[in-house]
C-alpha cells in the first residue's frame, strides 16, 4: 500500500528503524524496542517489523582517521551535546559521529539506504515508521525525496534521538532549513535534552508537528536509548494514545488541518533584555534598563500592546533566563501557509542592550578556528553555557516561516571594552588572559604576540552578506554561521532540490560594525545606549511629520550619520533580506513572497 497507512480493520502495522551501532537481525535490541512499544500501545497489540541496513554501511569503509575527524565535525556543532560534556568524547561516540558524517557527506550511500527503507515500506505497509538516530536521517531524507515523499502519506512518523537539525547535518544535507512533512499523517520529534550524542531540537511550525519533550538523564550513559524514548510516558501520552485508538477510529491517521493542541498564533510579541547590574563593579552599566523602557514605549507606540511585550533585566538575565523567555517569543508562529496568506505580518522583537564579547571557539580536531560573539547574561563566565552565542540563538529563529517579520536590535559591541573622555561606557567586554591566548600565536620573527588568522567558513557567503568589515572568522549573532556550509552553487542547488530558500534570516540592526565600539550617551543625567536613542529619536521624528514614514535602511542611515556628527566612533549596521530593509519602520506591509534569504 505505498499510497498510505490506513487499513481499517486489523491490528496497526509499526515498523522500526535503527539507529548507529551493531543491531543485529532478532537482536536483544529488537526485544528491547517491542517491550517499550507494545507497554504503551496497550491493548491494540500492533504488528512490529524492523529495518536493518548494518550490512549497507559495512560495505562503506570507515577508518579511525575519519572518525575522528567526523567527531571534530559534529562536537564542533552540536547544539545541546558540547554544554555537558565538551572534552573526553568516548569511542562510541566517535563510531556514531563517523557514521553520520559518512552518511551526510556520501551520496551513494544515502541512495542505497533510501532504496531499503522503501523496500521495506512497500512490503509491510506500515501505519507508523519509528525512527532512531540515524535511522531518523534516513526516514527524513526519503519522505523528502521527490520521488519517495509519498511513502509517509496517512502515516504517523517518529523521530527520536535525532540528528536531523544538526546544524552539520542540516547545513551540509538540508542547506540549513528543516522542511515539514505534508504527506504525514503526524510528525512526532522526541527530544530529550539529555542526549549527548549530537541531537538537537527542531522548531517547526507545521500544523502535523509536534515535538514531544521526553528527558531521561542517566549517570554515565549517553541518554540516547531508543527503549527510554519509546517507553517515556510523554510518548505513550501522544503517540501510543494515538496508535491504540486506530483500531476503532482509522481516521485518525489521515491528514488533519490542525493539530490537536492548536491554538491561533500570536500576531506580535517582543522580548526586551537589559542588563546594567552585573556581578564584577568593573562590567557595570548604567543606560540599559532605560534603554529597555524607552524600546517598549516605542513598541507600544507602534501598536503592540502591554501583554505582547516581556522584559527581563539584571539579576533575572541570566543565560537560561533569556533562553527561556526567547522560547516564549517563538513557541506560537503561524505555519508557512498562514504566514503567508496573512493581510497583516505577523512580527517578531527581541532588543539586547548590555555587554558583549568575543570567545574564542574550538571546531575541527579540537582546535580554535573562529571567534564566537556573545551577549553577556547576568551569569556570563567565558563558557559556552553561560553565554548566548549565535549556535544557541540560531536555534530560535532559523526554522521560522518565511512570511513572519523577525528584527533583532542588539545595543552592544563585541570587540572589548575600554573607556573614551567625553562619551559614556562601552558596552563590551575584554577577555581574560587564558581566554585571549586562545586567539593570540607567538610570531618568532618579530618576538611579539600577534593575532591567529583564523579560516573564514563560507567565503562565498560572507561576501553575499555585504557588512563593512567583517573579518569572516567571526561567528556573528544572527547569521547562522554554523550551518551556512555550502558555497554558493552547491547551495543554491541543495535549496531548489529541498524547495526551500535557506535558513530564516532575520532583519538584524546592530550598533556598530564588528570591530567597533558601541557607546553609552548621557542624556542630561540619565544614560541611554547611544544607538537605541538615537533610533528612538529619529523614528518618533518621522512619525511626527505624517509622512509617508521611514525604512529600516534609511532610519540606520540617519542614526548613523547623527552618531558620526556627534564623536561616536560607531557605525550602526543593518542586514538581512533587501525586501524588509527597504520596509517600513515598523514593519506593518505586507511581507515580500517569499523574502530572499541567504
Amino acid at each position: 500500500m505505498p499510497s498510505g497507512g490506513v487499513k481499517g480493520a486489523g491490528p496497526p502495522r509499526v515498523l522500526c528503524v535503527h539507529g548507529v551501532g551493531n543491531h543485529p537481525p532478532g537482536g536483544a535490541w529488537e526485544t528491547s524496542w517491542k517491550e517499550a512499544i507494545l507497554e504503551g500501545a496497550r491493548g491494540s497489540r500492533p504488528e512490529i517489523r524492523f529495518v536493518h541496513y548494518d550490512d549497507i554501511f559495512a560495505s562503506h569503509k570507515l577508518g579511525f582517521w575519519e572518525t575522528v575527524e567526523a567527531l571534530g565535525k559534529l562536537v564542533g556543532s552540536a547544539v545541546s551535546a558540547p554544554f555537558r560534556r565538551e572534552r573526553g568524547l568516548s569511542g562510541s561516540l566517535r563510531w556514531t559521529a563517523g557514521m553520520v558524517v559518512q552518511w551526510v557527506e556520501n551520496d551513494r550511500l544515502r541512495r542505497e539506504t533510501r532504496a531499503r527503507l522503501k523496500r521495506e515500506i512497500d512490503a509491510f505497509s506500515p501505519d507508523v515508521i519509528c525512527a532512531h538516530s540515524l535511522g531518523s536521517l534516513i526516514a527524513y531524507d526519503t519522505f523528502t525525496e521527490p520521488a519517495t515523499a509519498a511513502l509517509v502519506r496517512n502515516r504517523l512518523f517518529v523521530s527520536l534521538g535525532s540528528q536531523i537539525n544538526n546544524p552539520f547535518v542540516s547545513g551540509n544535507f538540508l542547506a540549513g532549513r528543516v522542511m515539514p512533512l505534508p504527506e504525514a499523517a503526524h510528525w512526532y520529534h522526541l527530544y530529550n535534552r539529555h542526549d549527548d550524542v549530537f541531537t538537537a531540537r527542531i522548531r517547526l511550525s507545521a500544523p502535523n508537528f509536534e515535538q514531544v519533550e521526553t528527558p531521561f538523564d542517566e549517570e554515565g550513559i549517553a541518554d540516547h536509548s531508543a527503549h527510554r524514548y519509546l517507553a517515556h510516558p510523554a510518548t505513550a501520552a501522544s503517540v501510543w494514545t494515538r496508535l491504540a485508538a486506530h483500531k476503532a477510529q482509522p481516521r485518525l491517521f489521515r491528514r488533519t488541518g490542525k493539530p490537536p493542541a492548536w491554538r491561533e498564533p500570536a500576531r506580535r510579541k517582543a522580548l526586551l533584555v537589559g542588563i546594567n547590574d552585573y556581578p564584577d563593579p568593573s562590567m557595570r552599566l548604567e543606560g540599559c534598563i532605560n534603554d529597555v523602557y524607552l524600546m517598549s514605549a516605542l513598541l507600544q507606540e507602534s501598536g503592540f500592546a502591554p501583554d505582547e511585550i516581556r522584559v527581563v533585566t539584571d539579576g533575572r538575565a541570566t543565560a537560561q533566563g533569556i533562553l527561556d523567555r526567547l522560547e516564549w517569543l517563538v513557541d506560537d508562529l503561524p505555519d508557512e501557509a498562514a504566514a503567508s496568506r496573512a493581510k497583516a505580518p505577523y512580527q517578531r522583537f527581541f532588543y539586547y542592550s548590555g555587554h558583549g564579547a568575543q570567545m574564542p571557539g574550538y571546531g575541527l580536531g579540537d582546535r580554535v578556528d573562529r571567534k564566537d560573539e556573545s551577549l553577556v547574561p547576568h551569569d556570563f563566565d567565558w563558557s559556552p553555557a553561560r553565554a548566548i552565542t549565535d549556535d544557541r540563538f540560531r536555534e530560535f529563529y532559523t526554522q521560522i516561516p518565511y512570511g513572519v517579520n523577525f528584527l533583532a536590535m542588539l545595543d552592544c559591541c563585541h570587540s572589548g571594552g575600554m573607556t573614551r573622555d567625553g562619551l559614556g561606557r562601552v558596552r563590551g567586554l575584554n577577555p581574560p588572559d587564558d581566554i585571549r591566548h586562545r586567539a593570540l600565536r607567538w610570531e618568532r620573527e618579530f618576538q611579539m604576540w600577534v593575532g591567529r588568522d583564523f579560516v573564514p567558513p563560507n567565503r562565498s557567503f560572507a561576501a553575499r552578506q555585504g557588512d563593512k568589515g567583517v573579518r569572516g572568522s567571526n561567528y556573528r549573532l544572527g547569521r547562522a554561521t554554523q550551518i551556512r556550509r555550502l558555497e554558493r552553487a552547491p547551495y543554491k542547488r541543495a535549496c531548489k532540490r529541498r524547495h526551500h530558500h535557506g535558513p530564516y534570516m532575520p532583519l538584524l540592526l546592530y550598533a556598530c560594525e564588528e570591530s567597533e565600539f558601541s557607546y553609552e550617551y548621557q542624556h542630561g543625567n540619565t544614560s541611554y545606549g547611544a544607538f537605541t536613542y538615537s533610533f528612538a529619536k529619529w523614528l518618533r521624528r518621522h512619525r511626527a511629520a505624517r509622512g509617508r514614514g521611514i525604512t529600516f535602511a534609511q532610519l540606520v542611515a540617519k542614526v548613523r550619520k547623527e552618531l558620526q556628527t556627534l564623536g561616536y566612533a560607531q557605525h550602526p549596521q543593518l542586514v538581512g533580506p533587501t525586501a524588509w530593509k527597504r520596509a517600513v519602520v515598523p514593519l506593518t506591509l505586507t511581507p515580500p513572497r517569499p523574502p530572499r534569504q541567504g
